[in-house]
């Protein structure tokens, strides 16, 4: 299956070639909610992830990597599709599958199952899960271990007041040690597994007798799956999709990777003070829109904010360690298996998250913390190992570069009705990350959705482009932003009343119109 070797350049050649015979294999690795907080990112500087960052020695990391729509469902739906959200008009949290363009278009999965690929996948890739676009498909999204008081999922008792009052997703965090509750008589109270309506216990007695967390198994489902295809003799190459949940919340993890950040230790997120007084995003959205609002029931939970954002910000770090493990256990059995040198591997995340910068505490917004990811490509013979791409790109651009470093044939549109891609292909960044020739545009585009009033309509949403050095955002009501990062990397000063930016503003403008066809 998927023969050794098929990237790397055979004799006589002077540019790597895919040999159409031995088509390389694909092992796509999803998180959820992770932002910078990544080596090599500058995120923050206590993150540990050294899986991730060897993987990135042996490929090229995206400095500048963006999402289309910071939040689950539709970033998932867009760079899944190759479309952007603008484009197909799924700009927020509807099923995908029932949208006029994208269920008459086909998937990253339909289109590798087209060209002769085995499609498998487990854990959570789309938001809404659709089982016939997949060949198999193991564990379906589970947010767990969730706590559940007898009754009802809830937020763990440990989590104070009134933050605790959020509920058992994003209004939780504690190392699956701090059981909850302790024993009960009755043993129905506890850890659970997160599968909606039902419940089903999760183990925990001490760290070395306990279930695994849904992130550890599907990251043992992968590697188990990889030595099963290692094992086989069709000769059939494979699509593999990973989605790991963390670190999305509920920040539940093994307590070690709490360990790895204590709490006193912890430094938190730089941030200036009243760093809110000149954006926009309180003037377009109410106080209980839910970045707004978490980020004062944090802050209301503690006794100073600083001690509030060390609780989170050590939850959020343990999270992307625990994640950062599983994600090194499926390249691991790659490493070890006969595909390590035709395979690629792309790990990245759906959105970034704010941790409290500009009085926010979610994702979902159009600045920096949201909207940035990590995206690591490792294309054997073709990726420059240790290579780094500046050049703004985005998720959509993943689609068009899978088909064109696989040598996929055929229309990615099931009939008239679906859309083209809307990316390009990120080859020559694999090639030469510092590569000034590319076919795409020169900033990253991304949208927020504003509301149920606006439908679907594109013009009535809020939206931001990213370049190399600036970052515009413009509101429905008109209100703008704009950041020059090579002076202001953490988009403190709001330079949009600044006239001597009135060019380069209207600039950016009419890129970012052009970008979505207004």
């Amino acid at each position: 299956m998927g023969a050794v070797a098929s990237l790397v350049p055979s004799a006589g050649y002077a540019k790597p070639v895919v040999d159409q015979s031995r088509k390389p294999n694909v092992v796509m690795i999803v998180c959820d909610d992770l932002n910078d907080y990544v080596a090599g990112m500058a995120g923050h500087p206590q993150a540990q992830t050294p899986h991730i960052a060897r993987l990135a020695q042996s490929g090229v990391a995206f400095k500048r990597a963006y999402s289309n729509n910071p939040v689950c469902a539709p970033s998932r739906s867009s760079f899944l599709t190759g479309i952007y959200p603008h484009t197909s008009k799924n700009l927020f949290w509807d099923k995908w599958y029932n949208n006029p363009v994208l269920k008459n278009s086909k998937t990253i999965m339909d289109h590798f199952r087209d060209n002769g690929y085995h499609v498998a996948g487990s854990g959570k890739l789309m938001h809404h899960h659709l089982p016939s676009v997949w060949s198999e498909y193991k564990y379906k999204a589970d947010y767990g271990p969730f706590v559940y008081d007898g009754q009802n999922r809830v937020a763990h008792p440990s989590v104070p007041q009134p933050f605790n009052s959020i509920g058992a997703v994003d209004g939780s965090y504690a190392p699956l040690s701090d059981m909850p509750y302790g024993p009960n008589e009755n043993d129905n109270k506890g850890w659970i597994y997160g599968a909606w309506g039902k419940i089903e216990k999760f183990k925990y007695v001490d760290q070395d007798n306990r279930d695994p967390t849904p992130d550890e198994r599907n990251a043992a489902w992968a590697e188990n799956r990889i030595n099963e295809l290692a094992k086989q003799e069709d000769g059939k190459p494979f699509f593999l999709g990973v989605g790991f949940i963390r670190p999305h919340t509920p920040l539940h993890v093994p307590k070690r990777f709490f360990d790895m950040f204590p709490t006193d230790s912890v430094k938190t997120p730089v941030i200036r003070p009243n760093d809110a007084e000149d954006t926009h995003y309180k003037d377009v959205f109410d106080s209980d829109q839910k970045g707004l609002k978490y980020f004062r029931l944090l802050k209301q939970s503690y006794p100073d904010l600083e001690s509030a954002l060390k609780a989170f910000t050590q939850a959020y770090l343990a999270s992307v360690a625990a994640v950062d493990e599983c994600v090194g256990r499926v390249i691991e059995a790659v490493d070890k298996s006969p595909f390590k040198d035709n395979t690629i591997i792309i790990v990245t995340s759906d959105h970034g998250w704010n941790m409290g910068e500009k009085d926010y505490l979610f994702k979902n917004s159009l600045w920096e913390e949201s909207t940035r990811v990590p995206l690591i490509i490792r294309a054997p013979g073709l990726a420059v190992p240790g290579g780094i791409a500046e050049h703004p790109v985005s998720l959509i651009d993943i689609y068009p570069t899978l088909i064109d470093l696989c040598g996929l044939k055929g229309d990615t549109k099931k009939n008239s009705k679906g859309a083209k891609l809307d990316g390009y292909s990120l080859r020559p960044f694999l090639k030469d990350p510092k590569s000034e020739t590319w076919n795409g545009p020169e900033a990253a585009l991304t949208m927020i959705y504003a509301g149920k009033p606006t439908g679907n309509d594109p013009a009535k949403q809020h939206w931001s482009v990213r370049t190399r050095r600036w970052r515009y955002i413009l509101y429905n009501n008109g209100s703008e932003e704009l950041y020059d990062h090579n002076t202001d990397p953490y988009e403190w000063i709001n330079l949009s009343r600044d006239t001597r930016y009135a060019k380069t503003k209207a600039n950016l403008k009419a890129r970012l119109f052009r970008m979505t066809g207004r």
